[in-house]
């Protein structure tokens, strides 16, 4: 398993980076992203910490510690110059906010995130087709998350997405240890909503393809 999208408690997770990193080792996780929340505010405190720290446990440990940044609720004039922020600061997983149905994201975030070229467009909700088309053009993946309520549109996001070739990725938007689900557990999430073992194949590829990129 490989979990892209995970919070410690540098933004609103539970635990320390290390302590999260653990607990995905011992669940069988081979690499985890450390991406809390970020603005303007906090950018160039949080993301030099996550790196420096992700050094340290991937010179000890098995499972590998990726650096990033979830770039949340900013002005949609301002996500560009973040995820370049971000970058330039050491992440190497740069994961913006989508317009989930849980909370009040502002209108234009996705279509925002994906010009930026952000790697992970997180729980989209009722994304549009030209937005999801954009998003395959621009190589931004797609995610169906097992968080409860941002859940609520996996099934759209699924069907859209192979329905115009964009690619998709599974994360836990993990905020404490139990948030990790097992395999066997996330296959049974993706079957629910349509996806045979080709299409979890598929996404299991596009996972490994960011952690090799990184």
């Amino acid at each position: 398993m490989i979990d892209l999208h995970t919070h410690t408690l540098f933004s609103d997770g539970e635990l320390l980076p290390s302590e999260l990193v653990r607990r995905a080792e011992v669940k069988g996780y081979t690499a985890i992203a450390l991406t809390d929340h970020v603005d303007t505010s906090n950018i160039d405190f949080v993301v030099p910490r996550i790196v420096a720290v992700c050094k340290v446990l991937n010179r000890y440990w098995k499972i590998r510690s990726i650096p990033g940044a979830e770039i949340t609720h900013v002005p949609v004039q301002e996500i560009s110059k973040l995820v370049n922020r971000a970058r330039r600061l050491g992440a190497k997983i740069v994961v913006v906010h989508g317009q989930t149905v849980a909370e009040p994201v502002i209108p234009g975030t996705n279509r925002a995130a994906i010009k930026a070229h952000c790697d992970i467009l997180a729980h989209p909700g009722l994304i549009s087709m030209e937005d999801a088309v954009l998003a395959a053009k621009n190589n931004v993946c797609l995610e169906i998350t097992t968080r409860k309520n941002h859940s609520r549109t996996n099934k759209r996001v699924f069907n859209i997405a192979k329905s115009c070739g964009a690619k998709l990725v599974l994360d836990n938007d993990a905020h404490r240890g139990d948030d990790l689900v097992s395999y066997a557990q996330a296959t049974k999430i993706l079957k629910k909503i349509g996806l045979d073992k080709a299409d979890i194949d598929n996404m299991v590829r596009n996972s490994e393809k960011l952690v090799s990129d990184s």
